[in-house]
């Protein structure tokens, strides 16, 4: 793709030369758009679309790096992308299953290595930044639409015995699909919203910015997950906190106003709705099923990680070891149906808690390396939205990137990677990773 890039002709608008580069990147995000059959997600070994686009784009920042023979990153900058796949490689050594743990070994270094990677050696600057997050909202636009209009048509996903959960093109098989993508959308335009205009920024961004992120609220909400329901609060929450005190007293007082409005004065709501959010708070005095089989899973993998601690029982290898840590009030699978799918039980496959996952499977080796790179790329990129220079402080990019990875890092505690959605996770990080690591003056720290 690189080398192609420098071949072609310059009767080709400039601007579309500059961002030829991007294109596997904008592949890999509005590909997930594409409707999704039953048992494409990760556990069942089928590559997605997505999946081969995101291999694209791994391979053109490999081309491009050999063809300019720089340095782009720091040796520093390296080791914290890089140190990860060392966690991943031991488990899957030790591995319970030689051959799930070298599938286990591919499919993260992709999610969390070499996607990442790739993402902060295509991005040049804001603009680069910008086109993929833009990319990034006109999915989750996309996404939301379709699941609006499942829920208002009752075509949607099973949700308390009528077919009304928005699941967007990603089926009853994997809920969190278009919750996830929405949700990312909403982060990303709720940090150029708050963000100060930029010197060059068009004028209308903002006021853009500030209607896609109201319109995502639908979609969020007629999701019915509460997990992205948290994460989506905290992570807004924390990017207004970060835009300034002034604003912050400005926008939380206009959220509250318009939540009396819409909410208490124009009865907008349903009762289901209500429930769903009430039901957050009694996850521990009367939990539903869902919640008991979720606290039996977290049980098991605390119960996998006691018994292997430094490297865990492998990667890919929870599903096995499952029953004989699980207590009996497991259900072990859960009922689909709708949306075009048939009624159809879906095996519980992971603990729904990525921190629990990588502890489980990859020990306490793993999953120290690997949640300290997120650690890392929070401080860094908190850094320099704070105290880097003033073209950086409060930025669009910047306030998106520290908000996207903090909605993760929330929202990984009640859900894993799984799904065609796991791809858009790795150029998330990607994101992140960038703001993290970028310097103004092009290369990476």
């Amino acid at each position: 793709m690189a080398l192609a890039t420098a071949a072609l002709p310059p009767l080709i608008p400039h601007r579309l030369r500059r961002y030829a580069p991007l294109l596997p990147a904008l592949a890999t995000v509005l590909l997930l758009a594409a409707p999704v059959t039953t048992g494409d997600v990760s556990t069942s070994g089928k590559v997605t679309p997505a999946d081969a686009a995101s291999a694209v784009l791994v391979a053109t920042a490999a081309v491009r790096l050999l063809r300019d023979r720089a340095r782009p990153l720091t040796p520093s900058a390296a080791a914290v992308l890089g140190a990860p796949a060392l966690g991943f490689a031991a488990a899957a050594v030790t591995s319970l299953d030689p051959g799930a743990g070298l599938a286990g070994f591919l499919r993260y270094v992709q999610v969390f290595v070499a996607v990442p990677a790739a993402v902060v050696l295509l991005l040049r600057d804001r603009r680069d930044f910008g086109v993929v997050a833009a990319a990034i909202v006109l999915l989750a636009l996309v996404q939301g639409a379709i699941g609006t209009w499942q829920y208002a048509t009752a075509s949607g996903a099973s949700y308390m015995g009528e077919d009304i959960r928005a699941v967007g093109t990603f089926g009853p098989s994997d809920v969190m699909g278009m919750a996830t993508v929405v949700a990312y959308g909403l982060v990303i335009s709720a940090g150029y919203a708050l963000a100060p205009p930029a010197p060059r920024a068009p004028q209308w961004l903002r006021p853009a910015a500030i209607c896609c992120a109201a319109v995502l609220v639908v979609p969020l909400a007629v999701s019915f997950s509460r997990g992205t329901w948290i994460a989506t609060a905290v992570a807004c929450t924390a990017m207004i906190l970060l835009a300034g005190r002034r604003q912050a007293v400005r926008v939380l007082a206009a959220l509250a106003a318009s939540a009396v409005v819409v909410v208490g004065g124009l009865g907008v709501g349903s009762q289901l709705i209500g429930a769903r959010a009430a039901s957050i708070t009694q996850v521990t005095d009367a939990p539903d099923s869902s919640v008991t089989d979720r606290y039996t899973l977290w049980s098991a993998a605390l119960g996998m990680w006691r018994e292997h601690p430094v490297t865990g029982v492998g990667l890919k290898n929870f599903p096995a070891e499952r029953d004989g840590h699980a207590g009996l009030a497991l259900s072990s699978a859960s009922d689909t149906a709708g949306a075009g799918q048939a009624f159809a039980r879906e095996p519980l496959l992971s603990p729904h808690n990525m921190y629990l996952l990588a502890l489980s499977e990859q020990g306490l080796l793993g999953c120290t390396l690997l949640v300290g790179g997120w650690a890392a790329f929070i401080a860094l990129g908190l850094r320099r939205l704070l105290t880097g220079r003033p073209a950086a402080r409060r930025a669009g990019p910047g306030l998106a990137a520290v908000g996207l990875l903090l909605w993760q890092c929330v929202d990984f505690l009640y859900a894993d990677i799984g799904g065609p959605s796991t791809v858009l996770t790795a150029l998330l990080l990607g994101l992140a990773a960038w703001w993290a690591l970028h310097t103004e003056g092009g290369g990476a720290r």
